[in-house]
Order: structure tokens, then C-alpha cells, then sequence
């Protein structure tokens, strides 16, 4: 179920980021546009369960990350213009890999709620159908 086993490991951890960044920036500002990651089935599912374990998508501030990106590198985007997609509530689809079993967390324990001052907007049916980060 994970890249290693049955378990979350390290290298679970260090994927994720570039994987939540793929389609929101390295698709279209790096131009590494072949596919999206949600075009790709088996690795977008996985993408989407990581997502959904706790301290992985609780953690994603998905505006933040593309403000970071466009507006940083002024050799990339001169004007600093950050395109309103793609729509992030994809990540809260159905991914059915626990059919898969294994145990995020192993014998251990899944992690608490962020902090206060580290939460970050959840993705949730309250959006509108229009909601673009």
C-alpha cells in the first residue's frame, strides 16, 4: 500500500510533498506537463490516501504553495499572475486503497490535530462549485 510496505516510512513522507505540488504547480509553472497527477490512476490514489492520513493533507495549505511558487521565481512568471486552478477537491475523492489493508501507523500512534496557528482551511463540501485555489 505504501512505497516500502504495509506501513507509512520516511520515504511516504518525503514523496508526498512533491506529489500535492504536481498538478497545483510543477505541471503548469515548470511546465512538466505530460500528465497530471490526477491523470495517472494508481499514483494519484495513492497521492489521495496520503492525503487523507492524518498529518498529511491537514497540513496542505494549497494557496500558500502556489503564491510561493509564481510569485517567487520572477524568471519563471514575470507578471507574478497565479492561475486560479486546478480544484483541489479532487484530494477528497474515495482512493479505495485500504482494500489493499496494511496500517498507516503500524503498531504506533496516528498523529493529533495541528497546532492552532498551523491549521490551514480544510477542503470540504462547504466550497462552491466554482471554488478554485
Amino acid at each position: 500500500r505504501y512505497l516500502v510496505g504495509d506501513t507509512l516510512t520516511e520515504a511516504d513522507v518525503r514523496l508526498f510533498p512533491t506529489l500535492v505540488r504536481f498538478d497545483a504547480v510543477y505541471h503548469g509553472h515548470f511546465k512538466c506537463n505530460r500528465h497530471k497527477l490526477s491523470e495517472l490512476p494508481a499514483l494519484w490514489a495513492y497521492a489521495r490516501d496520503l492525503f487523507q492520513t492524518p498529518g498529511f493533507g491537514d497540513t496542505v495549505d494549497f494557496a500558500q504553495i502556489k503564491a510561493h511558487y509564481y510569485v517567487v521565481h520572477h524568471d519563471i512568471n514575470p507578471t507574478g499572475v497565479v492561475p486560479r486552478g486546478p480544484d483541489v477537491r479532487g484530494w477528497l475523492t474515495p482512493h479505495h486503497r485500504e482494500e489493499l489493508g496494511g496500517r498507516p501507523f503500524g503498531d504506533g500512534t496516528p498523529p493529533g490535530p495541528p497546532p492552532p496557528a498551523e491549521r490551514v482551511p480544510p477542503l470540504g463540501p462547504e466550497l462552491d462549485a466554482d471554488f478554485h485555489v
